[in-house]
């Protein structure tokens, strides 16, 4: 396919690079990559050893050592450098995101719009990385605080966003001086390897330090166990389930390293009597079955009044019966193939769990086959009744499986059952009521880090900060302020005067 050729991608790749140089070899562990769409081999990437981690994170810490002198706006002109290249490379990059990964191109492309849009955001950012001034009660004294670059920033990503998540991370990481070592999940590891081949280029123009972006494409229990002890990386950013950042959590924290987590979701939407149901409808469907149901803001729980659930169910059984499932690649077409038959088979698992606590299945849920399913990777997106408390429910299934739940009485009962699991992404009410909204978003309201009002759940714009409460980790990326747990904060006093007076009045007569 001529999109891998402009990629650099080959039919062997090695697992570990620097930026310019790659290292391994072309021996032993490997991952011959199956594209989901079609089932056919793509590449081979030969996977990092220990010792190559080793040569990486030497490399990438020295790299710091030296980007930190960098004043920000120049870095902030490298990033802007790079937000050119990935435009340039839009097109082929979005196809291989849909290809390896299985999401629709429109997604693929949307996916490498993000990442030209956080380097934007990161260009204007790396002007305005501000401290605050305080007043002492010290006379001839001042007080202000600034921030630092902070060291190596490791990102941990997962197959669903395969490129943007790490742009997310290392945009900002960058224009706050920190050096960035991304391993990429094991699932789609080309989409990574063609993102340092795009960079190849900025780092060569600009003769940046080796190691600004580094790689290490590896296996958690080889490579990612040794990222998540190494003193040298402070910050791990870890994107993917909730055991996975768990366990990472007690990790580093056990060497008092920091941890951002963006976890699971069990996302809803509530749908009140008072709710838009033409504008409801089309964000119910694509939060249930965009990126074939595998974001972590994809909508799992439509929880809505019983005085509209028939007239709902019915609207979405029609929608349902519309939707187009087949190749990503072909733009007509609503939903690709789930990543692998290990996720097909979770979507199985989970709609025979629902049936054993009591649910209906109600659409779809089979797995499809014939010309253009040879992959054995395509479902039929599901829709099921339930109530919130089952088990199973309460789990997130990475897939479009959509549950519905009915409430009744005021809007309150529907937010307690929102908030009645585990998780804590992302939100999202539909009503023309502003006191159900408000009390939506209020301190007793939606419980998550993303909270929305006739929206859906997913597709959220970088300029805000993006992560969840609970289960789902606490962690923020991206917009708003989240620059900050990139950078280690200092707080100084400055004695312009000729005597030593001490805080809280406190006497020390020498």
């Amino acid at each position: 396919m001529d999109f891998l050729k402009v990629l650099g991608i080959k039919d062997e790749n090695l697992g570990a690079s620097t930026g310019l140089k790659w290292y391994g070899e072309k021996s032993g562990d490997k991952i011959d990559v199956h594209s989901p769409v079609d089932g056919k081999h793509i590449a081979t990437v030969y996977q990092a050893t220990e010792d190559d981690y080793e040569q990486v994170a030497k490399i990438t810490h020295e790299a710091f050592l030296q980007w930190r002198k960098i004043p920000a706006p120049k870095r902030g002109e490298i990033v802007r450098q790079v937000g050119l290249q990935l435009r340039k490379y839009k097109e082929p990059l979005g196809k291989l995101v849909s290809y390896e990964m299985g999401k629709s191109l429109q997604e693929g492309l949307g996916e490498v719009q993000e990442m030209i849009d956080i380097c934007d955001f990161s260009v204007g950012l790396s002007r305005q990385l501000y401290g605050f001034t305080m007043q002492s009660e010290r006379p001839n004294h001042r007080m202000y605080d600034q921030y630092h670059p902070l060291g190596v920033v490791g990102t941990i990503s997962a197959f669903n966003f395969p490129v943007a998540v790490w742009s997310w991370n290392a945009m900002i990481a960058t224009v706050c001086g920190d050096s960035n070592l991304w391993k990429p999940s094991s699932k789609v590891p080309l989409t990574s390897i063609a993102v340092q081949n795009i960079l190849a280029d900025v780092i060569k123009e600009n003769d940046l330090p080796e190691g600004l972006f580094s790689l290490i494409i590896g296996r958690g229990k080889t490579v990612g166990e040794r990222m998540l002890n190494d003193k040298r990386v402070p910050l791990v950013s870890v994107t993917g389930s909730t055991s996975v950042g768990r366990h990472a959590a007690q990790v580093v924290s056990k060497r008092f390293g920091r941890t951002i987590l963006e976890l699971g979701g069990n996302n809803a939407i509530i749908l009140t009597p008072n709710a838009d149901l033409k504008i409801a409808i089309p964000a119910i469907v694509f939060g249930a079955v965009g990126t074939a149901g595998q974001r972590c803001t994809s909508t799992r729980r439509i929880i809505m009044h019983e005085s509209i659930y028939d007239k709902v169910k019915e609207s979405l059984l029609k929608a349902y019966e519309t939707l187009k499932i087949g190749s990503p690649l072909d733009v007509s077409n609503h939903v690709g193939p789930l990543i692998d038959k290990a996720a097909v088979e979770d979507f199985l698992n989970a709609q025979k769990k629902v049936k054993e606590e009591g649910g209906k299945i109600i659409f779809g849920g089979e797995v499809l086959e014939g010309k253009g399913y040879e992959s054995g990777c395509y479902v039929k997106p599901a829709i099921a009744e339930v109530e919130n408390h089952y088990q199973i429910v309460q789990e997130e299934t990475f897939a479009p499986l959509l549950y519905l739940i009915k409430y009744s009485g005021e809007v309150n009962n529907a937010i307690e059952l929102q908030n009645n699991v585990v998780q804590g992404l992302s939100s999202s009410i539909f009503t023309n009521d502003v006191r159900e909204s408000e009390e939506f978003l209020s301190a007793w309201g939606s419980d998550c880090g993303i909270a929305n009002v006739n929206i859906g759940t997913s597709g959220a714009e970088i300029g805000g900060a993006f992560g969840g409460e609970k289960e789902t980790g606490g962690g923020r990326e991206s917009g708003s302020d989240s620059w900050k747990a990139y950078m280690r904060r200092q707080t100084n006093t400055i004695n312009f005067g000729k005597e030593l007076p001490l805080a809280q009045g406190i006497k020390f007569d020498i």
